[in-house]
Order: structure tokens, then sequence, then C-alpha cells
């Protein structure tokens, strides 16, 4: 068994006697306790009136639109949330301004390893963590050096021909996923982990850090009230599911609902 299917399962899940999969499907146990989620909001719905009771159970995970619809009137009516008042959302702003800061940037270079078709991923991933580690451990006095080379050497990036320099870099300028490795925290130097992007692997080093600029909170004040609606939100639907869960029968999996809002 490969280590993607260790971490996956086949368990046939049950919602008071609906399968929310079959035993052919190879799910990860997110995937299954979302499934889950999703028929207890539907059989509420069903109870509530707000569907038909012969609207279809889902399958291979997929509702139908009048199961869509009614789940959606369901969250409305069931989890109306008050609106966060200019008190509450000051207070959210003065412990959280550095959030809505815009314009950081930060000096790059990188070592790519590109993801092609056909390419062997764990030889591709054993590389890419070699020379992550031997960056690391090449010290303060050596990794300049060092770093260059390797990105010339080994980069898949045309970057690697001038030492893998990306020049100063906004999070608007990168990939999503880049952009929450290397603007998620504030290190500076060959980062900890290889980076992970639609491109493939990076070993990157953060040379120089350049702070945003914080705007006052009237400027932000539509977008801390849309984050204090999503989090009272996501609470609320945490619990709303921890109740459903508890007054159901769930066989075939080990469901905390507390755990695993779902969407």
């Amino acid at each position: 068994m490969s280590a993607l299917d260790a971490r996956r399962s086949v368990a046939l899940a049950r919602v008071n006697g609906v399968p929310v999969n079959h035993a052919a499907e190879l799910l990860a146990p997110g995937e299954l306790r979302q499934r889950v989620c999703t028929e207890l909001l539907r059989q509420r719905a069903i109870g509530l009136g707000l569907l038909a009771t012969d609207d279809p159970p889902p399958a291979a995970g997929v509702i139908s639109e009048a199961a869509a619809a009614a789940i959606e009137t369901l969250l409305e009516r069931e989890l109306a949330q008050p609106e966060p008042d200019e008190a509450t959302c000051r207070r959210h702003y003065a412990a959280h301004a550095a959030r809505y800061a815009s314009g950081e940037r930060a000096r790059l270079r990188h070592v790519l390893f590109a993801v092609t078709p056909g390419v062997d991923i764990n030889a591709l991933r054993e590389r890419a963590e070699a020379c992550l580690i031997d960056l690391r451990a090449a010290g303060r006095e050596h990794c300049d050096a060092r770093f260059a080379a390797a990105a010339r050497e080994l980069s898949n990036c045309p970057s690697g021909a001038d030492g893998g320099a990306l020049g100063w870099l906004r999070a608007s300028d990168c990939a999503p996923e880049f952009a929450r490795e290397v603007f998620g925290h504030p290190a500076v130097g060959v980062l900890p982990r290889l980076v992970h992007s639609r491109f493939g692997l990076h070993v990157v080093e953060v040379l120089e850090r350049a702070p945003g600029s914080t705007p006052p909170f009237e400027a932000v004040r539509g977008a801390v009230a849309q984050s204090l609606r999503q989090q009272a939100f996501a609470t609320a639907l945490r619990h709303y599911l921890q109740q459903l869960a508890g007054a159901a029968r769930i066989e075939g999996i080990d469901f905390d609902a507390a755990d695993e809002p779902a969407s």
C-alpha cells in the first residue's frame, strides 16, 4: 500500500442509514467528514420541510441543486448572527492590525525543482530536500556563494543564471501558495522547509524584508467587519453540526463535528 493510500479511508460511512460514500472510493478522512457534515445538513433541511422527502441521496458526494439551495436557506435561518458593532470592530483591529497591512516586500532568491510531465516526484523531492539541507548547513559565511551555485546548477527557473535572484516582490506578485509561505512569517534567511507551488518545489532564501504600511481603521472598517462575520459564522456552524451529530446515528467514521466545519 502506498503512503497516499495509507492516509485514505475506504470505510463505508452512513448518516442515519444513508451512505455518503461507497467502498470503492479512496477518501481522505477529512473528505469523508465533510460528506457527513453535508448529509447532516441535508437531512436537517428535509426534517424542517425545506427540502422534499424524496430528495435523492448524494452520489459520489454530489448533492442535488435543490438540496444545495435548501442547505443555504437552512444556514441563513438557523445561524443568523448579529452584525459586529463599532466597538467590537475596533477591538479586533487593535489586536490584529498587522493583518490589514499592505505593501510588504521581500527580496528573494530561489532554486526551483520544477514538476514536469513524467517526472519522478519522489526523486525530485529527495533532490530538493538534499539541496535545502545543504544550504541550511552552509552557514552565513558560505551560504551566499553556495546558494548562487546551486541555483545555477540545479534550478529549472531562468533566474538560475542570476544565482536564483527574484528581486523585490510583494505577495500579489507571487502565486498565492508561494506567497503564504514567504509572507506568512517574518523569517529572514533560507526558509526551513520546501515551498510547494504549482510550479514545483522551491528552496527559498529571504534576503531582506521591507514592512508594509498599516491603514487606519476607517479605511478597513468593512474588511474588519467581514472578518468578524466569517469567524462568528464558522463558530456557529461548528456548534450546529455538533448538535446535529449528537442527535444522529453516524457509522463508519470516528466523527467529531466540532473539529470539522463544513461548507
